[in-house]
């Protein structure tokens, strides 16, 4: 019996080890398949087809001064405000030319109303003609000629003035638009460094070096580039909109390609920036335009002081047993000189005001010409330190932290951390860099001046 029992217990237990052994590999063939399955996905995702790259744009740039030029022939607002100086030129003439001519047809007839009864046997009945003109004083008419003149002047200035606000508008979109165009370049480059990222991560996670985290934050990161892109197709949409506007281009036109931006210093000191701004500023010379019209004005108002003449002559002729009569006349109109003494304070009055106008023109205008020259030079400045220093340094930060991530020597916040680094650095420059220009771009509408 016992010989018998022990063989049966020795079964037992190599069927319960057997068994066990079956339960522990069986258990570990499901981890191994199930970290296969996870290092599976994972890589799935990685190879999973990526949106579209950003896009290009294609085509050839259009420059700068050849919208200008379209600009200025084509856009609505010039237009209207070119035909409104071309129309003021011919107020001049119009104030300077003598009063209307008076003709006159005189009918007398006799013993009854009947045209011409009496004509024959009566020496009262006659027919007769006359003319009358009114001469303003000497020298009226002249300074009514220089006040529209000096008018006229105002609404050229005010013309050019309009014209380059459009320009400087033109030109602000423009380097808006050629801002956005070179950031879809930036962040195209910035998505092909993060490939790398993405490469050294999934090298590492496959190692078992590296987590799943990291990847997904890689891809995250990825994300965000395609929806800052879609934002700058959007704006740039907004933009095309408005420069075909300034342009007068049908909207179903097709886009525009700016030029690529570029630093351009500025070659002009302050106080030639300012000098020029008092002698070629448009609204400043609009000002002073004006008050060369008051001055006028006031000339004018004391010359209505002066009377104005009438002269008149007339022909009539009777029967013909009677003369013909000739008969002139000369009148003087007097002046009502309490209505002329209010006219003389009115031309006063104004042209106090204008040159007050004057004055607050001129002090808003140069000081927009400081703030603009201060945002030039400051932006000059800020532009060589991104040029120089930070944008190359944060290259070479970045660089240095992919090769010591792939060496397993720091961790990937530090890389995402350099990554995003030189992204956000070369925005912020292109953005400082069309700042820049569209404050020059505010220079040259203040003063006149092609700073290119």
């Amino acid at each position: 019996m016992q010989s018998t029992d022990f063989p049966r217990s020795l079964f037992g237990r190599i069927c319960i080890s057997r068994v066990t052994t079956a339960l522990i590999v069986g258990t570990l063939l499901l981890k191994i398949t199930g970290r296969a399955q996870e290092t599976e996905n994972v890589q799935q995702s990685l190879q999973a087809p990526k949106p579209p790259s950003i896009g290009e744009h294609m085509g050839t740039p259009t420059s700068l001064p050849d919208l200008v030029r379209e600009a200025e022939q084509k856009n609505p607002q010039v237009s209207a405000a070119l035909h409104g100086w071309q129309a003021s030129r011919n107020v001049s003439k119009q104030v300077s030319a003598l009063p209307e001519t008076q003709l006159s047809v005189q009918q007398f007839s006799v013993g009854s109303p009947r045209p011409f009864a009496g004509y024959s046997n009566s020496e009262f009945a006659y027919i007769g003609f006359g003319v009358s003109q009114d001469i303003p004083y000497p020298g009226k008419r002249g300074l009514r000629a220089r006040v529209a003149d000096h008018e006229a002047e105002s609404v050229e200035a005010q013309a050019d003035s309009i014209r380059r606000t459009v320009v400087g508008n033109l030109k602000m979109v423009y380097f808006r638009l050629g801002y956005i165009q070179q950031t879809l370049e930036v962040l195209q480059k910035s998505d092909s460094l993060l490939n790398q990222v993405q490469e050294a991560t999934e090298a590492r996670y496959r190692v078992g070096q590296g987590n799943q985290q990291d990847v997904l934050k890689a891809q995250l990161q990825h994300t965000k580039i395609l929806q800052e892109v879609a934002h700058h197709h959007q704006e740039e949409g907004l933009l095309q909109a408005q420069i075909k506007q300034l342009l007068g281009r049908p909207q179903e036109s097709p886009d525009i390609l700016a030029d690529t931006l570029s630093i351009r210093a500025l070659p002009y000191s302050l106080v030639e920036l300012l000098q020029r701004t008092r002698e070629l500023n448009p609204d400043v010379r609009s000002k002073q335009a004006s008050i060369h019209a008051q001055e006028a004005q006031v000339e004018l108002a004391q010359k209505n002081f002066r009377p104005d003449l009438n002269v008149q002559y007339s022909y009539q002729h009777t029967n013909g047993d009677s003369r013909d009569y000739y008969m002139a006349t000369f009148g003087i109109r007097l002046p009502n000189r309490g209505r002329q003494r209010a006219e003389l304070a009115e031309a006063q009055q104004n042209q106090e005001r204008a040159k007050k106008e004057l004055d607050a023109e001129s002090d808003h205008v140069l000081s927009e010409v400081q703030q603009q020259y201060v945002r030039v030079k400051t932006s000059e400045e800020r532009l060589k330190i991104y040029s120089d220093g930070l944008v190359p340094q944060s290259v070479a930060t970045f660089r240095s932290a992919l090769s010591a991530y792939q060496s397993n020597r720091q961790d990937f916040e530090s890389l995402l951390s350099g990554f995003l680094d030189v992204l956000n650095l070369d925005l912020e420059y292109q953005s400082e860099l069309a700042d820049h220009e569209s404050a020059l771009a505010d220079l040259e509408r203040l003063t006149g001046m092609d700073l290119r």
